[in-house]
């Protein structure tokens, strides 16, 4: 998984789909996009007397989140709310009955928001309704021509799937509580209810452990969460309808376990913390008692921590060199009438999955571990894609989806959007089967994540993830999506998230007290190289290298250059007769071609910035040929085959990405332009 995991402004009117049938809406930023919205007639001002009530079931949960929701609105319209005594309340809240002490898979989360021209209410049967119902309230407040507002509007919610979660690798770069936590905040926002917690791997193991204390203190580098930290984490994510699901690696990507205790490995130690990526040899001696009796302890102090139903055994990407090279694991396969490698590891997932029963947990596990053997109350989470999601429910696993929902590949939020658990293989699965499919989670795997730049990794392409699992499945448009999504970007940042305030902040300290508006024209329109492109050759920075240069500041998806290769499209399809495109074209252009000369003094100056030096030349050098294509387009007669040539030429070149591994992503739309010069249709 961690090796293969490679294989759209705001305020647009768009074409809202409820269940079973698409009916036209007004413009509502909402991600993801409710079950049903029916507008209604006017709006609902949110004055400094706003205030709310709360009628049938509330406990002390529910007045948390009541509270949090009035503080994050007032933080959203900047107004400080002083309610009239005896006034009628603003928004009122009902919810049927309590929800469960520990939150349950398949938990009732629906709830209807009425909004009239003079009052507001939320009903829900249960809290998680009111908790989901309170986020989709805060995304219709927006500001008019007489203060800030909500629109009229019914809305009758529920989602698609019952598990729609996020998984956090902190084992390659260590993510601290307050970072979890402000992305708790953003994950309740689009209605996101599992955390996944991968908290052991082969570069450390995060979690404190007071039987086998060794393992933090040997495995971690001192960066581990206490026990108090992680019921801490959990009781947060409780407050905000999120379940915290553990994992721990096994029986490879474990070395970490091993800094501590050799002899659960398959091989003679010592060993140390990695602090590369990849696949790594050092696995567990499934063949060791010892080892069974390590984990059972181990399991019921973890499980004893972590409430939740489902526990996570990892499972994934064992190479079996160790096993290989083992003569006495050989004599064990061969004894006991194993065939291979996968046999044995079908072994130590049995008998891990009866240590983990025996702890009243259900298990999970990565897609490598499907074998008919086990019993089906385990889950499998597919990384491979829905091939093996489908093949997993045919079998009679329930299962969940992360193909396509790895936001550390740097994939564009349209990409992610387009995977559906549902779709390709799955599309298949009778009823039954297709009932198997709990939903699924995005992952952010950590090598080239800190604290500093993990938020812009995961937001906003998050909530499009978030909106694949909560909304009807027709709910497909993409344009209204990065609308959507744009609208809701903003949000986030009143959570707390840096998502879009981290950038600034990096720019600057590559740039020192310098101007920085033109690295930010260069910055606006570059990608990181996609999927695992990074860090493939022997000079690529371990993970105690700091990440500080421009593709680690830079976003996964470049805004300016999609709504360039838009303009671009919309002027080519016009027949290059659309002066107003055609303006914004060359003005875009324009800054381009003069950019380098603004930008180079702080390239030479800057030993961060050095690399980026024949990125800044080719943008110029985009720029000046795109302004010819113009000429070229506005005169009505072909560019010569040769100058033609030349610039394709520079445009391929300017594709590659160079050693700042940075992707030019304005080079295709420029290559467009050239192409339509010479009256050939482009290519992208």
């Amino acid at each position: 998984m961690k090796l293969m995991r490679s294989s759209f402004l705001v305020s647009l009117f768009f074409s809202l789909m409820s269940v079973g049938m698409a009916q036209s809406q007004p413009q509502l930023n909402l991600m993801p996009m409710p079950a049903s919205v029916q507008p209604g007639a006017g709006q609902f001002a949110i004055s400094q007397s706003f205030s709310v009530a709360v009628t049938g079931f509330h406990d002390a949960a529910l007045d948390r989140e009541v509270q949090r929701f009035q503080t994050q609105l007032s933080r959203q319209t900047g107004i400080p709310f002083r309610p009239k005594p005896g006034a009628s309340p603003a928004l009122e809240i009902h919810a049927g009955h309590g929800r469960e002490a520990v939150q349950k898979l398949g938990e009732d989360e629906s709830y209807e928001l009425t909004i009239t021209d003079s009052a507001a209410k939320l009903t829900a049967p249960a809290p998680l309704g009111v908790l989901r119902g309170l986020q989709t309230f805060l995304q219709l407040v927006e500001i008019t021509p007489t203060g800030f507002a909500v629109p009229a509007v019914t809305i009758k919610d529920q989602p698609r799937f019952a598990w729609r979660g996020l998984m956090f690798d902190v084992s390659r770069h260590f993510i601290p509580v307050d970072v979890l936590k402000r992305n708790l905040d953003g994950m309740a926002a689009v209605k996101m209810n599992v955390m996944h917690w991968h908290l052991s791997d082969d570069q450390g193991f995060r979690a404190e452990s007071k039987v086998f204390p060794k393992l933090h203190e040997m495995g971690s580098a001192g960066q581990f969460y206490t026990q108090d930290e992680m019921r801490d984490i959990i009781a947060y994510a409780h407050d905000r309808g999120i379940r915290v699901i553990p994992e721990f690696d096994m029986p490879g990507h474990s070395t970490a376990w091993f800094v501590g205790h050799p002899e659960l490995a398959s091989a003679p130690g010592p060993y140390k913390l990695e602090r590369r990526g990849g696949i790594f040899d050092a696995t567990m001696d499934p063949t060791r008692e010892e080892t069974y009796k390590f984990l059972e302890k181990f399991i019921a102090e973890m499980t004893r921590l972590f409430p939740d139903a489902y526990f996570h055994i990892g499972g994934d990407e064992v190479n079996g060199k160790q096993w290989d090279s083992n003569p006495k694991i050989q004599a064990f396969i061969h004894a006991h009438g194993m065939k291979n490698n996968q046999d044995l590891q079908a072994y130590f997932n049995q008998r891990l999955q009866k240590i983990v029963a025996r702890n009243h947990k259900l298990m999970v596990g990565w897609d490598e571990i499907l074998n008919p053997d086990l019993p089906k109350t385990i889950v499998i989470q597919s990384w491979r894609g829905q091939d093996s999601l489908a093949a997993a429910a045919k079998q009679g696993y329930s299962g969940l989806l992360s193909y396509g929902y790895y936001l550390d590949l740097m994939w564009s939020a349209s990409r992610h959007y387009a995977i559906d658990p549902m779709s390709d293989a799955a599309a298949t699965l009778s009823p039954e089967e297709k009932s198997r499919i709990l939903g699924g989670e995005s992952c952010q795997w950590a090598e080239w994540v800190t604290p500093e730049n993990v938020d812009s990794h995961i937001w906003p392409r998050n909530a499009v993830i978030a909106e694949r699992l909560w909304s009807p499945q027709n709910v497909t448009d993409v344009a209204s999506m990065y609308a959507r999504m744009n609208a809701v970007s903003l949000d986030l940042e009143w959570l707390g998230l840096t998502h879009r305030s981290a950038r600034m902040h990096m720019l600057h300290r590559m740039a020192g007290p310098a101007d920085i508006s033109a690295l930010r024209v260069l910055a606006d329109v570059v990608e990181p190289v996609k999927d695992y492109g990074r860090g493939d050759d022997t000079s690529a920075p371990d993970f105690d290298a700091p990440l500080t240069y421009m593709i680690d500041a830079v976003y996964p998806e470049s805004d300016t250059a999609r709504q360039f290769s838009g303009l671009v499209q919309t002027f080519l399809q016009s027949g290059a007769k659309d002066p107003a495109t055609e303006a914004q074209i060359r003005s875009q252009l324009t800054t381009w071609r003069d950019n380098d000369a603004k930008l180079h003094p702080l390239l030479e100056q800057s030993s961060l910035l050095q690399e980026d030096e024949p990125l800044s030349q080719n943008l110029s050098a985009l720029g000046a040929a795109g302004l010819q294509a113009l000429d070229y387009l506005d005169q009505s007669q072909p560019a010569p085959d040769a100058w033609k040539s030349q610039q394709l030429a520079l445009v391929e070149q300017a594709k590659k990405p160079g050693p700042a591994g940075l992707l030019l992503m304005v080079a295709a739309p420029v290559g467009q332009l050239i192409d339509g010069s010479g009256g050939a249709k482009s290519t992208p």
